[in-house]
């Protein structure tokens, strides 16, 4: 009995705040409080940016609440609840994200006297919620119906929309010219509105006006060898063959060791490694793909192979592109060339590399799986 009494011992590492009541109450309103000063001033159209520098020395330049809270090193356990309110708004809403964390900030501080006068917790949770339900009666009074039988008028909402979150950013100034590109681009999806179709890339140099919007799947060129430049660069209705293998000689392994005895033994080896990559190259043009594009590298002996049919290929193409362009496209990535069926490919109306700034990019147009756009 007398070893079921022993008190227990419970291990704390140095410099736990073991505070708790009202004083642990107050120290989390005050953790909060930092963190709304911090972005305080980024709210509005006069709002500044702020410039941070992460542990990787990488820096980021935004008033975008979601992006500075994500970037700030946060430890205390209850300002991290701030983060996960601007993420929240972010993901539902897409605007707002400062807001909803100075809102937060200003009623907890509006709270903190109660709470140092001795009113309990839960009275002053009590009273926001009743505060939540008359706001919430109020927002359905004033609401504006949408009307979606009438595109013209649904549109100009989503415009006054668009430009509405764009005045406190730097393309302020642009806003009526990226608020039309927006819109654009949200009409070009389905109706579950998936956000991942609409693809965003940059290209440096030129005007922010410069900026233009391609309604289907848009990728920089990627690394590619000198037989590239004899390929076509426009195709109607092509085949695509997306992939997930390597189409160029594979560099023997250090550790491998291979004992011949005559010339002849040597030449079988090196032919029959010539004839693996030839034996794949040849399974893929009878297939009939036009385009051919692949996550790992593509050879200099494939790409010249390639051109000499008339067939554009590309290698080191990036997971989310070629995941972009298979969606939208339709077929699968394939990972051999063995039994390749029509299933297997995608489809488009219209690819062409064309010139973009600085850059070459790679435009598939007309997609019939899945709308998109970039």
């Amino acid at each position: 009995m007398m070893n079921t009494m022993q008190p227990r011992i419970i291990l704390l590492k140095e410099g736990t705040d073991t505070s708790q009541g009202v004083p642990q109450i107050v120290s989390n309103i005050n953790a909060c409080q930092m963190v709304v000063e911090a972005i305080r001033t980024t709210l509005g159209p006069r709002g500044m940016d702020k410039l941070i520098v992460d542990s990787k020395e990488k820096v980021t330049i935004s008033n975008d609440g979601a992006t500075i809270l994500g970037l700030l090193d946060i430890v205390h356990p209850a300002a991290k609840t701030l983060v996960d309110i601007a993420r929240s708004q972010d993901a539902e809403v897409g605007d707002g994200t400062t807001t909803v964390t100075l809102l937060a900030g200003e009623f907890m501080k509006k709270a903190k006297p109660y709470i140092e006068d001795g009113i309990n917790s839960q009275i002053i949770n009590r009273s926001y919620r009743k505060a939540t339900a008359f706001a919430l009666k109020k927002i359905q009074e004033i609401q504006v119906t949408v009307k979606r039988d009438d595109p013209k008028e649904q549109r100009e909402l989503l415009k006054k929309c668009a430009s509405t979150s764009m005045c406190s950013k730097l393309i302020a100034y642009n806003k009526d010219f990226f608020s039309d590109m927006v819109v654009d681009a949200v009409m070009c999806l389905d109706t579950l509105l998936p956000l991942n179709m609409i693809g965003i890339k940059k290209v440096t140099g030129g005007s922010v006006t410069d900026s233009q919007l391609v309604k289907g799947v848009a990728f920089k060129k990627t690394f590619s060898y000198a037989g590239f430049e004899m390929q076509p660069k426009s195709y109607k209705m092509p085949k695509v063959l997306s992939l997930n293998i390597e189409l160029e000689l594979k560099a023997e392994r250090d550790n491998a060791e291979c004992r011949i005895d005559n010339v002849e033994e040597y030449q079988k080896i090196v032919d029959a490694e010539w004839n693996i990559l030839y034996d794949k190259l040849d399974l893929m043009v009878a297939s009939g793909a036009r385009i051919i594009l692949s996550k790992l590298p593509i050879g200099d002996v494939a790409t010249q192979y390639f051109a000499d049919r008339d067939i554009f290929c590309a290698g080191r193409v990036t997971q989310e592109d070629l995941n972009r362009t298979v969606k939208a496209c339709g077929g699968t990535v394939l990972t051999t060339v063995n039994d390749i069926r029509d299933a297997d490919m995608g489809l488009c109306e219209l690819f062409e590399e064309v010139q973009i700034g600085n850059e070459r990019y790679n435009l598939f147009k007309g997609c019939p799986k899945a709308k998109t756009c970039t």
